[in-house]
């Protein structure tokens, strides 16, 4: 009796185990089949799927950049600013940094642009040239607006042993709205005028002439400027609305302005800028940081120039 009870339990737990199986191969293929009417080949259905959606950004609406439209219904157009909106939406790590950074030097930006009759547009060209970081790119150009040297001189900024002041933000600021300005005066539109200020005014005017084209969007350009303006237009979209676009940041969070600072007239020599900031009372690193234009260990100063140094409050 015992051992009938035993195969009659045997018998049931197979044909059980049987059913689960064959269930759950169902639910396998079934969703397989669900996949593959999306067109999602070789798609395979796992229990370690990553949590995450990503889809398209829609571009069923009107985009400007400094008030001027793109001509949405050119497909060639449409794709060129899907591709820079979809790398710049999910390069999450530097767009949060630049989020962070845009409350740091915006309000500045948005000032000296406003002054000097810069369309507002532009400070986003900051975020496009260095991440509003003091960068160093491969061919030399320096600072948050990327200047070479030769034009940063051009443009009233100094250039020494001891000082570049392509690293001051707001010298830099306003030295970028005067040759922006000059561009604009060549080339009649701000959006020609974002081209040349990435590929050098020129260098615009010899392949504009050559193609005979009239607008950015006829001109066939090298790689980085055929993407620039597009870059810029995705950069303003993400960071004017952060939170449409999944990055959610909290007040405390952004990176505030540098404003809680002395200024001290300097017009002498500085052998030891270590020794200068423990005279006034902070770390040298902290004297680098809010004046980031002293590039060396001293400030040499033979022409007896004032400069103004902030020191942190």
């Amino acid at each position: 009796m015992n051992k009938m009870l035993y195969l009659y339990s045997i018998v049931i737990t197979l044909v059980l185990a049987g059913l689960l199986f064959f269930s759950y191969s169902d639910v396998k293929e079934t969703k397989q089949e669900e996949l593959a009417n999306t067109g999602v080949a070789g798609a395979e259905i796992t229990d370690k799927e990553l949590p995450q959606r990503i889809r398209p950004i829609s571009l069923d609406r009107p985009f400007d950049f400094a008030g001027e439209a793109l001509p949405m219904d050119n497909f060639d157009v449409r794709e060129r600013l899907d591709r820079e909106l979809t790398v710049n939406s999910y390069t999450h790590g530097t767009t949060l940094l630049n989020i962070k950074s845009m409350y740091r030097y915006f309000p500045m930006f948005e000032r000296v642009l406003k002054e000097n009759g810069i369309p507002d547009d532009f400070k986003y060209a900051a975020v496009a040239e260095s991440n509003l970081r003091n960068a160093v790119s491969p061919a030399g150009a320096r600072g948050i607006w990327q200047f070479m040297g030769p034009t940063a001189q051009q443009y009233n900024l100094e250039i020494n042993e001891d000082v570049d002041e392509r690293y001051h933000p707001e010298k830099a600021t306003l030295a970028a709205c005067k040759f922006l300005r000059d561009y604009y005066k060549q080339f009649g539109n701000w959006t020609l005028t974002a081209a040349a200020y990435n590929v050098g005014g020129p260098r615009l005017a010899r392949e504009k002439s050559a193609q005979k084209g009239k607008t950015f969007y006829d001109l066939h350009l090298n790689e980085e400027t055929s993407r620039y303006v597009f870059r810029l237009v995705a950069i303003k979209e993400i960071l004017a609305n952060p939170r449409a676009f999944g990055f959610v940041l909290e007040e405390q969070e952004a990176y505030p302005p540098l404003e809680n600072y002395k200024v001290v007239e300097v017009n002498t020599s500085i052998a030891s800028l270590s020794d200068f900031a423990a005279e006034q009372g902070v770390s040298y690193r902290m004297l680098k940081v809010y004046n980031p234009w002293l590039i060396s260990t001293k400030l040499s100063n033979k022409s007896g120039k004032t400069y103004l140094i902030r020191i942190p409050k």
